[in-house]
């Protein structure tokens, strides 16, 4: 009885997991290039549960403590891994000459400012950029866009051009050029604050053969739909566990009364 209670209630705790993820997912909805996140759960092996001092059991069976199995049980369900979609998103034209869209697998490599003031390489699909006061190219969130040799990149005035290989022309004089980088395994990937992606020590990093669109914008490949529905599974499924728990917790009420009652 107290395990249906235990398990009631860790399912409770993992569908609003679940329900935390995919709320974020619809919050984001409509945030360029972001990547829906899914949950992998996981329950604990089946185990055999044996009767204890069963009289059916006699002779050799008792003497080497071999109890026959009455059925398979499990301790509940547990969160295993978040993990994210690289799914693309479709394309929407801005015609922005510094917003610009990967197409294919790929990221813009920038540098980001962290809250401690230390700088770190990190990786992002979006491409809604923008210029800083000095020139630099940098992220809606203020990160500067990497070129090749892992530096900045300036451009001086005038009519912007960014080619399919990420090649930056200002008057149609060459600038720059944008670092993209691939990844082979991009679930190694780990997503962070502001839509980036820092490598991990599994990432395998490869050449970029993708291109790179001006103004477009890749949109999000969350289904607003989809997330919805699950939600509501997942709500139903709450409420589910929630009420074995409050049957388990009446049972566990009435056979405490009962036996204080006959004691």
């Amino acid at each position: 009885m107290l395990r249906g209670l235990y398990t009631s209630a860790l399912g409770m705790t993992t569908q609003m997991q679940r329900m935390d993820v995919v709320s974020n997912n619809l919050a984001n909805v409509n945030t360029t290039a972001f990547k829906r996140d899914s949950v992998a759960a996981h329950a604990f092996s089946d185990r055999l549960a044996h009767r204890v001092d069963d009289p059916a059991v006699q002779g050799v069976l008792r003497l080497f403590s071999t109890r026959p199995p009455v059925g398979p049980t499990a301790a509940g369900v547990f969160i295993d891994e978040v993990f994210t979609d690289f799914e693309s998103g479709g394309l929407r034209a801005t015609g922005s000459p510094l917003d610009v869209a990967l197409v294919g697998s790929g990221f813009f490599a920038v540098n980001v400012t962290n809250t401690d003031g230390s700088e770190q390489e990190k990786f992002s699909r979006n491409g809604a950029f923008t210029l800083a006061a000095d020139g630099t190219l940098v992220t809606i969130n203020g990160s500067r866009v990497q070129n090749q040799g892992g530096g900045n990149i300036v451009i001086p005035n005038g009519v912007i051009t960014i080619d399919a290989t990420g090649r930056v022309f200002s008057n149609d004089e060459y600038v720059d050029t944008i670092r993209v980088v691939n990844v082979d395994n991009p679930e190694s990937l780990r997503k962070t604050r502001g839509n980036y992606y820092t490598v991990t020590p599994e990432t395998m990093m490869v050449d970029f053969t993708g291109q790179v669109q001006q103004g477009f914008l890749e949109n999000s490949n969350v289904s607003a739909v989809r997330e919805m529905v699950e939600l509501v599974a997942l709500s139903r499924a709450y409420e589910a566990n929630s009420r074995m728990v409050q049957i388990h917790d009446e049972t566990l009420g009435r056979a405490v009364n009962e036996i204080a009652r006959r004691g």
